[in-house]
């Protein structure tokens, strides 16, 4: 890894350097009204200020302000931040009954499943009858579309190892563009849907979402407004309560690397070694479960604060974006421009055609708000998901947030970032496109026929 090469005083420099751009993302984003309509993260706007500054933009001018050493090092950041992220899903939830997660959130499962698993059944099938033809692109090009859509920029860093051993080192890269791609879609296409089904009645709550708070479209909360960001749960005098909740994040991600030597271990000695390029962050995430779970038989979990896992996940993924987009390899994007340009499209308008077609025939009750939060997380990220859901639904005065939450516990392990996710690639080149592509057609209609049986399959309701 390029990191490697950087000594602990280049790393710190380095990344207060993402720290300014993140600062620079946060004040671009209040000044200017036309990016604030948009709700860009600060992140994401630092991060395409950081690439413009590289070699592939001012660059080509002789003008380049980053040194290469930077962007190397800063092009490993995500890779390792992600599992931060991931060990820290989990940590301070009380983690309910499978039957309680059935209950509440079954629904939006099989419509999440169907949603996540044909990204890879649209894409994939893409991919083997036109993009491979058509510009040489290998079967597993396809999963882009979900390690950057639904995974986002860390699952797509975190890929970088396993799609250099495949022998297609441009897949991080282009995974990353792909994580871009649907951030900017989630909020684009998100706002225009809201918009629209406010204006046809859809929505149960919201009819002008143009009528957003100030501090809403700015970013900035006034002083009366400021909620709580934290709990304090144990004594600062005995130990930092960051510190605390920091070192389990340390220990979960600890569990989940001795789990992946295991399963390498045990991997190489079969004839396949199909985990030889397994990532580390879904392991990471089975830690913070293994950790939760521990430490709530323990009674321990009691002193978990989940807003400061919140805390300490947003500040990894923050500087995970900005990192991973001002690292981008745009000489990589340009070579693939067609068949990423083709893949991104209609991956987006399946997304889409599921938000707008299926979910209303789906899901029970909220619909929209339901569905529109699913088209958030499926697009971009999970906060990108509560944000549009926020804007359609700005007190969860509809059922749409319990629902989703409930999916994301049994759904998160598996696609999204998950072990699906990871796997993905590795399965069509071990097991070819055909088996692999049969086994996700096959899961799809298992999800729908569970939620046909289960009576959540109906006639489309106009109203939200």
């Amino acid at each position: 890894m390029a990191i490697s090469g950087a000594t602990l005083t280049d790393l710190m420099i380095y990344a207060g350097w993402l720290a300014v751009f993140l600062l620079a993302g946060k004040l671009i984003r209040a000044q200017f009204v036309f990016i604030q309509k948009l709700f860009l993260p600060a992140s994401i706007i630092g991060g395409f200020l950081g690439l413009a500054l590289g070699p592939y933009v001012l660059g080509r001018t002789g003008l380049q302000v980053l040194p290469q050493e930077m962007l190397d090092s800063w092009s490993a950041f995500p890779g390792i931040l992600i599992n931060i992220v991931f060990a820290c899903l989990f940590l301070g939830f009380a983690i309910p009954s499978i039957k309680t997660i059935w209950k509440e959130g079954g629904p939006q499962l099989c419509y999440g499943w169907t949603v996540g698993m044909g990204q890879y059944v649209v894409a994939v099938g893409l991919s083997v009858l036109v993009l491979g033809p058509l510009f040489g692109v290998p079967a597993f090009f396809g999963c882009l579309l979900e390690i950057g859509f639904s995974g986002g920029h860390g699952t797509a860093a975190g890929m970088r190892e396993a799609f250099e051993d495949l022998g297609f080192a441009a897949g991080a890269d282009l995974g990353l563009m792909s994580a871009t791609v649907g951030v900017i879609s989630a909020v684009v296409f998100g706002m225009a849907m809201i918009n629209y089904a406010a204006r046809k009645g859809y929505t149960k709550v919201i009819k002008d979402p143009k009528q957003l708070s100030l501090e809403k479209i700015r970013g900035l909360i006034p002083e009366p407004d400021r909620p709580r960001g934290s709990t304090i749960t144990v004594s600062p005098d005995a130990v930092e309560p960051l510190a605390f909740h920091a070192a389990f994040v340390g220990v979960a991600i600890l569990i989940g690397w001795y789990l992946l030597s295991l399963i390498k271990g045990w991997s190489a000695q079969t004839e396949m070694d199909l985990f030889a390029s397994f990532p580390l962050f879904p392991l990471a995430m089975i830690g913070g479960i293994i950790v939760q779970v521990v430490c709530a038989w323990l009674g321990i979990a009691n002193y978990f604060d989940r807003k400061t896992y919140d805390r300490i996940l947003g500040t990894a993924l923050d500087f995970l974006v900005v990192s991973a987009i001002a690292s981008i390899n745009l000489t990589v994007f340009l070579d693939f421009f067609w068949p990423f340009a083709l893949l991104m499209i209609v991956g987006l308008s399946w997304v889409i055609f599921a938000t707008m077609f299926i979910a209303p025939r789906m899901l029970p009750g909220a619909w929209f708000e339901r569905g529109i939060t699913e088209y958030g997380m499926q697009t971009g990220v999970t906060a990108l998901g509560l944000l549009l859901l926020r804007v359609a639904d700005p007190q969860f005065e509809t059922e749409a947030a319990e629902s989703f939450g409930f999916k994301q516990i049994i759904y998160e392990p598996m696609l999204g970032g998950g072990f699906i996710t990871a796997a993905a690639p590795l399965l069509i080149v071990n097991f070819g496109v055909g088996m692999s592509f049969a086994v996700g057609v096959v899961s799809i209609i298992v999800a729908l026929s569970v939620a046909y049986f289960s009576g959540w399959m109906h006639r489309f309701r106009p109203e939200g």
